[in-house]
């Protein structure tokens, strides 16, 4: 059972290793609603992500990032939350639900995006994987900070998303 404030389940990780996929698996297994972070800041802000990062730059997107947290944290219960890659800034991530890191090598969730229906639009609609190799570093710059916010580490490189939706449940014994 989820043993965490208000009962939901936050999916963090990388962009691209299968947030939404993996959300929609759950939303199937569970009795849980399904949220994404920067759905709801699309939403707040009536532009893309892709927009926000050009016109108003990275620290701007972070601060929307804050005020989605501290309503996720006051208003959210039961929820699955896939959060953005860069979410787990936020000082009250503990406070939201219990956190799953879905860790995966770069390669593999590049292979992942690329064997997807349309990459292009994928890799398009993800500002910071226009460079390839300042993407790589990222994702071993957040590593570390992903495993210390995480309350539960699952591999998902070569997993189908079905799999790892089954793999929660029984972890959380839900």
């Amino acid at each position: 059972m989820v043993s965490c404030k208000n009962n939901n389940i936050i999916l963090m990780g990388f962009m691209g290793v299968g947030k939404g996929s993996l959300a929609r698996e759950l939303l199937k297994l569970s009795n849980y609603m399904a949220i994404d972070t920067d759905d709801i800041i699309e939403s707040m802000e009536n532009t893309s992500i892709k927009k926000i990062f050009e016109k108003e730059g990275e620290a701007y997107f972070r601060e929307a990032e804050t005020k989605v947290s501290l309503w996720l944290e006051h208003s959210v219960k039961n929820t699955i939350i896939s959060i953005g890659g860069g979410f787990y800034h936020v000082d009250n991530l503990k406070n939201i639900g219990h956190v799953i890191y879905l860790e995966s090598s770069f390669d593999a969730i590049v292979d992942r995006i690329k064997s997807s229906k349309n990459p292009e639009k994928k890799f398009k609609k993800r500002p910071l994987l226009q460079d390839m190799a300042k993407a790589k570093a990222l994702i071993n710059e957040r590593h570390p900070k992903y495993l210390t916010y995480a309350d539960t580490v699952i591999q998902t490189a070569g997993k189908k998303s079905s799999l790892i939706a089954e793999e929660i449940m029984q972890l959380l014994e839900l």
